[in-house]
């Protein structure tokens, strides 16, 4: 077999064989396969598409590439939720503690931020001496024992996704549908996941900007699922402005904590209680997705919920009193409010500029090595849709360091659009996926 037939069959439209596939992942992960190579396949990829099956052989040639996590010793079904990403996205802290309260099996293996989107693992690790790098032995035993565990990847999870990711990104091919989602599920079936939920985030702050491209990529991905023998459902979610208020690490741990207590936005509390519905039913523990959305509201109402986020903080080392009193938590050196020029309602606050404005405040990171600063970020005092009088308070940026503050306070007046018309509030959810 020779790369460049490989090539020269899916620039002419064909498609490829599992035993093709199989042939270029293993030899560009391994180095045997030149990079030009592969990027004039990827490119032809770009241009030709993939069949359903083409791309389910893809995403299991590049699941298969490296270690895959055997969750059978739980013995009880692993349901995942992944997102696509967003600004503000501090879902998983609520949601997975909230649903493993309900007696669903959470083993959760997260990344980290880059560009504008936030990472869970950033945000946990904002959580004083809370431990992520958890060998996979230990990770099952958490498991076990409190029914949850949140770590970062700690095993050499699909290594020819992360090489494939690279080079799109260098050769600009990262906006292909089957690219996307074959590198969404391989890293998903890779972890051990069974059965999956996947917010699949749609607008301004997400990598899919409108309703077509989004519908597309969650159509593929559910039948690379099918076709994987993988149970996938997702839910379409609006990133047009941030999630809920706080945009940072710390910032965003606080509002999930308060999220769990039951002062949770609408915003926040629509995409949750959706997505939970879903991992419930496809847990075999509720088929009803309105009666598993009352269960869900009724273990915030309790305090079950909360207790176990804080069970599993514990159990990895962190030091719940931060969970317990906020105000422990260490705050920025600066703290400055945006005040509204005028009077009106709130028309626009670009998600994707206001992540990048945290970003640049230091809550997220450009290069993989960068460092995060926790305590920044950006807390908005308005949503869309919202009435705002002049000089009330927009938002508040949390800085570090004084000429990144005076930047992001001239930005993000920009960012944040008044208008002299009625705004009405955009919907959280905007569509279903799935079976």
């Amino acid at each position: 077999m020779r790369m460049i037939d490989i090539i020269e069959k899916k620039r002419d439209g064909k498609s490829l064989t599992k035993q093709e596939i199989d042939f270029f992942v293993s030899g560009y992960t391994n180095g045997d396969i030149k990079e030009y190579q592969v990027a004039a396949l990827i490119m032809a990829i770009f241009f030709n598409g993939m069949t359903s099956r083409e791309t389910t052989d893809l995403t299991l040639a590049m699941a298969y590439s490296g270690e895959v996590l055997d969750l059978s010793t739980l013995g009880k079904i692993i349901v995942d939720k992944h997102s696509t990403g967003g600004v503000g996205d501090k879902v998983s802290l609520i949601l997975l503690p909230l649903v493993s309260s309900l007696g669903v099996p959470i083993a959760k293996m997260s990344g980290r931020g880059l560009g504008f989107t936030g990472g869970t693992v950033d945000k946990l690790e904002s959580i004083p001496r809370y431990q992520t790098g958890v060998p996979v032995q230990q990770f099952i035993k958490n498991v076990q024992k409190v029914g949850i565990s949140m770590i970062s990847q700690t095993l050499n999870l699909a290594p020819a996704d992360k090489k494939l990711y690279a080079l799109r990104d260098s050769i600009s091919c990262v906006e292909s549908i089957p690219l996307i989602a074959s590198s969404i599920m391989s890293k998903k079936i890779a972890s051990g996941a069974q059965k999956i939920v996947l917010d699949v985030t749609v607008g301004k702050g997400a990598f899919m900007k409108d309703m077509e491209q989004a519908k597309k990529l969650a159509d593929t991905m559910i039948q690379i699922g099918k076709l994987s023998n993988r149970e996938t459902v997702c839910v379409l979610t609006n990133m047009n402005e941030p999630l809920g208020y706080s945009v940072g690490n710390t910032l965003e741990v606080i509002e999930a904590t308060e999220c769990l207590k039951g002062n949770m936005p609408e915003d926040v509390k629509q995409v949750v209680l959706e997505l939970g519905s879903y991992m419930i039913k496809l847990a075999n523990k509720g088929e009803n997705l309105e009666e598993n959305k009352i269960k869900m509201l009724e273990n915030i109402k309790n305090g079950k919920a909360l207790a176990k986020f804080m069970e599993l903080i514990e159990n990895q080392g962190g030091d719940i009193s931060y969970i317990q009193n906020l105000e422990k938590f260490p705050k920025a050196k600066y703290i400055e409010p945006i005040y509204a020029t005028k009077s009106g309602c709130v028309q626009e606050i670009d998600s994707k500029e206001i992540g990048k404005l945290a970003g640049m405040l230091g809550a997220g990171r450009d290069k993989k090595e960068d460092k995060i600063d926790y305590e920044v970020g950006i807390v908005l005092n308005k949503k869309v849709g919202d009435e705002v009088e002049e000089n009330e308070v927009l938002a508040y940026i949390h800085a570090n360091n004084e000429d990144k503050m005076q930047y992001a306070l001239q930005k993000i007046k920009e960012v944040i659009v008044i208008s002299d018309q009625f705004v009405e509030k955009e919907k959280a959810i905007l569509g279903f996926c799935g079976g």
